[in-house]
């Protein structure tokens, strides 16, 4: 706004360069849905280590792929994850009454809340005010088991007026039970516990639920939980469901992951054979719609050494290993490199399920089917970069994995880096402002070899002028912003041409 002039002198006023920065958004944040025996079940939960997976959902179960795919993704270079844990009806929370005063329960089903049991203390200079510990137990139901405090609240009241009352602190602080008071319940603080300490019970695991199965599938799609908690995250790049391959399963998660500018790594069937695939299209047609170019197949599973059985071989679905790939190659190389290739070495298999020869791997290649193969020098590595709708036949623009994935961060972070264009005056001024932002996002990438050509005006343009934007559009509150860009392909076939050169020839 410009300054009042009232007296005689020198005004400075502050212009704006219209200069408003694009962040490119990250590309391999990834998600990963299935059984748990402990964590949360309402909210898609966050983790950076495999580490914080141990601590929210209690590590590795035989009875469960999610673990290994979660600990997988981090071993190959994964840094950024959410977790979302299905459990099936039965599943129950352990709680235990305190001196019909106020109960405790577990945050969330499963038997590992029947490892807690509680302490509580009066104090002697205060009998309002409470002390409540919360301990750890090796061993369930073994009332020599000595505990580990974990948790301790001090200076707690039963008076809901009081700004220590029990409930409110517990639910504010505690990360492993909440509180709720007991119907007709005084202001008298309870008892002084006695040994032995008193035990959460009732916790149950309940039915381990298995992919390719209708409770699995019926949570996983639940309008409530499953990767429908993915709406509530800010951002994601990457889903996984391990074992999953059941085909309508997959489409629903294509969508899904269309809607949400995201990419499906999907598993083959553990039973799948070289054999199944090479025939016919190889694919069932649920896989290959109009949503497959934000999806890739892999095939086979691999073998990795089981840190529960003694470091036994057990099959792992790849989702896991994949994703980590993909994480790797965009921190190294960036988006627009194929994850695939003797860099994409895969960190912790034994081998590979089913070993593939060159022509197998042929066969397979043009009908979408990214193989993972073993080589004598680099190991076990992907050997394929192509979505389900890279099928020769298709002849799909979004064949390849590297140029859909650009396509969808370049999306995503114009998408969030124009959100200020809204509401501003619809004109000339504006779009040269757009031109300028959204160039210069184009020009940052063109500069780290994202797109082809050699000069800005053969890698990309971005156009929004009264061409793109008529006075009808104008008058509706819309302005049509034209972003087009070159993307780099990978060099899938390498032919190497040999010629004998002749002597010369006396004529």
């Amino acid at each position: 706004m410009p300054q009042q002039l009232t007296y005689p002198g020198v005004y400075i006023e502050e212009i704006p360069s219209g200069v408003r920065t694009i962040s490119g958004v990250a590309t391999s944040i990834a998600a990963f849905i299935g059984w748990a025996k402990k964590g949360p079940i309402d909210k898609a939960q966050r983790i950076l280590s495999w580490q914080d997976f141990e601590r929210h959902f209690a590590g590795l179960d035989a009875r469960s792929y999610l673990g290994y795919s979660v600990y997988n993704f981090f071993a190959n270079g994964g840094r950024d994850a959410y977790v979302i844990r299905l459990v099936s009806d039965d599943a129950g929370k352990a709680s235990v009454n305190i001196d019909t005063k106020f109960t405790l329960t577990a945050m969330n089903p499963g038997e590992w809340g029947n490892h807690y049991g509680f302490r509580t203390l009066v104090r002697s200079d205060d009998e309002t005010k409470f002390r409540l510990q919360v301990l750890f137990f090796n061993k369930v139901n073994d009332p020599d088991s000595s505990g580990v405090v974990v948790e301790s609240f001090e200076n707690l009241s039963m008076d809901m007026n009081d700004k220590r009352y029990v409930v409110r602190v517990i639910e504010e602080d505690s990360t492993i039970i909440n509180a709720s008071r007991i119907e007709g319940a005084t202001n008298e603080p309870p008892a002084n516990t006695v040994e032995p300490i008193p035990r959460l019970t009732g916790g149950d695991d309940g039915t381990v639920l298995e992919p390719n199965t209708g409770d699995f599938e019926n949570k996983l799609k639940s309008d409530t939980g499953g990767v429908n908690l993915l709406k509530r995250v800010d951002l994601f790049n990457l889903l996984c469901v391990p074992g999953e391959t059941t085909p309508t399963e997959l489409s629903l998660l294509q969508k899904f992951c269309r809607d949400h500018r995201a990419f499906l790594i999907a598993d083959c069937a553990m039973s799948d054979k070289y054999d199944d695939l090479k025939e016919d299209d190889g694919l069932n047609s649920a896989l290959t719609g109009d949503n497959a170019i934000n999806a890739a197949f892999y095939f086979p599973w691999l073998k990795m050494p089981d840190p529960l059985q003694e470091n036994r071989p057990r099959d792992v679905p790849p989702c896991g290993f994949i994703a980590g790939i993909y994480s790797r190659t965009d921190a190294n190389r960036g988006v627009f490199k194929a994850p695939a290739g003797i860099d994409a070495s895969l960190t912790g298999v034994l081998k590979v399920k089913e070993i593939l020869t060159d022509e197998e791997n042929g066969v397979l290649n043009p009908k979408a089917i990214n193989c993972i193969r073993n080589f004598p020098v680099y190991g076990t590595v992907v050997w394929g970069a192509r979505t389900l709708r890279g099928n020769d036949q298709i002849g799909s623009e979004w064949k390849y994995i590297p140029v859909r994935r650009t396509a969808l961060f370049i999306e995503e972070s114009l998408f969030r880096g124009t959100k200020w264009v809204v509401f501003e005056p619809n004109d000339e001024p504006l779009w040269a402002q757009i031109r300028l932002n959204v160039g210069a996002f184009m020009h940052s990438l063109f500069r780290q070899g994202a797109f082809q050509g050699t000069t800005p005006r053969d890698a990309y343009f971005v156009k929004c002028d009264k061409e793109t934007t008529t006075q009808n559009d104008i008058d509706r509150g819309i302005v049509n912003i034209l972003v087009g860009f070159a993307p780099l392909k990978p060099a899938e076939f390498v032919v190497i041409k040999i010629q004998q050169m002749a002597g010369e020839i006396q004529t």
